[in-house]
């Protein structure tokens, strides 16, 4: 990442998440930023963080950025974990988990029944609840819609992985979402 930030503790002394701010986007944009370099996830632009600044979600370890996750609505049945990108120093201290967590609190909170998400870290996910996917079969029709603007539409290689979560009811009276086109191969 491109400046110096404080180390975090050695131990996890106290993770807190919170719904992120403007003041938190220069921190999200440069923690993505680093894991897409990486080749580990998409870049985000700045401009497309600050217009879904209400998606994203900050994890904290005393009081200091550790990463960040966001929650993006598709439809009235689904919604992506999406953005989720952890600084390298705190890795392996539970603040993915936490902040998935966080995801998933919110969808149910708005009625959400299933999240899903792409990924290269399919064990992580898998340890969060989800589960892997037929990404060929198994799909939501507006999963393809955010897909469209990728790079890396045709030929993607990240996996899907669903999480059904329980005690969120089937919303009654969806409309029929708008077709999508999918990409080549698939369905």
């Amino acid at each position: 990442m491109s400046k110096v930030v404080p180390e975090l503790p050695s131990q996890l002394a106290h993770v807190q998440v919170r719904p992120a701010r403007a003041e938190d986007v220069q921190d999200i944009f440069e923690t993505i930023g680093y894991w897409a370099g990486q080749g580990k996830m998409l870049v985000r632009p700045m401009q497309n963080i600050f217009e879904n600044l209400r998606d994203f979600f900050v994890a904290e370890i005393d009081g200091q950025f550790a990463g960040c996750g966001a929650l993006h609505v598709l439809w009235g049945d689904i919604a992506e974990v999406r953005g989720l990108a952890v600084r390298p120093e705190a890795q392996a201290k539970g603040v993915g988990q936490k902040i998935v967590a966080a995801c998933e609190d919110e969808a149910r909170r708005i009625g959400i029944p299933t999240v899903f998400a792409w990924t290269y870290s399919v064990g992580f996910f898998e340890r969060c609840g989800f589960r892997l996917i037929d990404k060929t079969k198994e799909l939501h029709p507006r999963v393809w819609s955010e897909c469209l603007r990728c790079p890396f539409f045709v030929g993607c290689n990240e996996n899907g992985v669903v999480k059904r979560l329980h005690g969120v009811p089937e919303p009654r009276n969806l409309p029929e979402p708008p077709p999508t086109q999918v990409p080549p191969g698939i369905r």
